[in-house]
């Protein structure tokens, strides 16, 4: 899950030739590592509704505790404690966005309308923002190229991109808030508006030449009805605001917190991948190398990288597999692949090592440029 574009004019060609004066992962598929990844998970497709509904509805009830204790607490400590709870909760709850785009249809009957009730109207982050431009960054002749919207090569890139990047996030509740409120209900009235706001501003994506094509069919309707909830809740949450009806603290701190949890979610993605393709197309075996696990015995991920983040090369590997089933696929495939398998190539300690790769690989991609 990834958050709002920064401005195209700051980041202009991320595919340009000044990237790609960097060396370009370049790797042949390691056949028997993804016949392994294959054979051996062929019965962890399955997605368990017990885990799904418990771990969303419990992260979700205890995330709006967190925003009702952060709000009425009678302390700053006690405020701050809660506000800690509250990203910490709503961050996981959200998370299941990045579940949504790869469950089966009807696997799980209800849990697209709960989780868009209870957290993608609310948060202002529908389903439609994510579904339909996540599986773009699963296809193999996409992946990290300018067609992809998820990728940029941040490594190759400018150093001042990994903070802006991050920056981006802290002001997206306010440009989600504008996006729905102001945005959705203008376009419907000016076509060539509309026309644009789909194409650049209805998607969770971080590459800014990305543009997204209308949707069809029954996604189309998806669309429609989580939109026109989301421009109600928005327009809800300023007219509150305005007309006193909330005190204003209250919207500030939800505001605060909601902000908090898509800077977590921005950390996690800049880790998610090394970022370190020029925009050539990639083999599988690559583009899982381009990717990142942090696996146990490290407890820090979950927090971090919850709901399954924390395997996310594995997931480019076996994207079908459900979040809960992750650990016990990378069980599988550590203790049956040998010692010099690419698999063991794409997992890593922990958050701060990866970041200062990035730090690192920027400022030499900067000089080189």
């Amino acid at each position: 899950m990834t958050t709002i574009t920064p401005p195209a004019d700051r980041l202009a060609t991320p595919f340009a030739p000044a990237a790609a004066k960097a060396p370009k992962l370049s790797v042949a598929d390691d056949k028997a590592m993804l016949r392994a990844a294959s054979e051996l998970t062929r019965d962890l497709v399955n997605p368990s509704a017990r885990i799904y509904w418990t771990d969303f509805l419990g992260s979700a009830l205890l995330g709006y505790a967190g925003v009702a204790g952060a709000i009425f607490a009678p302390s700053m400590p006690l405020a701050l404690a809660a506000a800690l709870v509250a990203v910490l909760a709503l961050y996981r709850a959200g998370s299941f966005i990045h579940e949504l785009t790869h469950i089966r249809k009807n696997a799980l009957p209800g849990f697209r309308l709960a989780w868009n009730a209870l957290i993608g109207v609310p948060m202002l982050i529908p389903s439609f923002l994510y579904e339909g431009i996540h599986s773009l960054h699963h296809n193999r002749t996409k992946y990290g190229t300018v067609e992809d919207p998820e990728y940029l090569p941040l490594a190759l890139m400018k150093p001042w991109t990994v903070p802006l990047f991050v920056v981006v996030a802290a002001i997206a509740p306010v440009a989600l808030l504008f996006r729905f409120a102001v945005l959705t209900p203008l376009s419907l009235l000016i076509p060539p508006l509309r026309r644009l706001v789909m194409a650049r501003y209805s998607g969770l994506i971080i590459n800014p030449l990305f543009r997204r094509r209308p949707p069809e069919g029954e996604f189309r309707r998806q669309w429609a009805w989580q939109e026109g909830g989301a421009w109600a809740w928005s327009t809800l949450l300023i007219a509150a605001g305005v007309l006193g009806w909330v005190p204003l603290r209250a919207l500030l701190i939800f505001g605060a917190i909601a902000s908090a949890s898509l800077v977590f979610n921005q950390i996690r993605t800049l880790v998610a991948h090394l970022w370190e393709n020029d925009g050539g197309e990639l083999t599988v075996t690559a583009q899982f190398l381009d990717s990142v696990n942090v696996p146990p015995p490290g407890l820090l991920p979950e927090i971090w990288a919850p709901v399954g983040l924390r395997y996310h090369a594995l997931h480019h590997l076996l994207p079908g597999v459900p979040y809960h089933a992750l650990p016990e696929a990378h069980r599988r495939l550590k203790d049956a692949l040998p010692a010099d398998s690419q698999y063991h190539g794409a997992n890593y300690d922990g958050l701060p090592g990866l970041v200062v790769r990035l730090v690192q690989g920027s400022a030499r991609g900067g000089a080189a440029a």
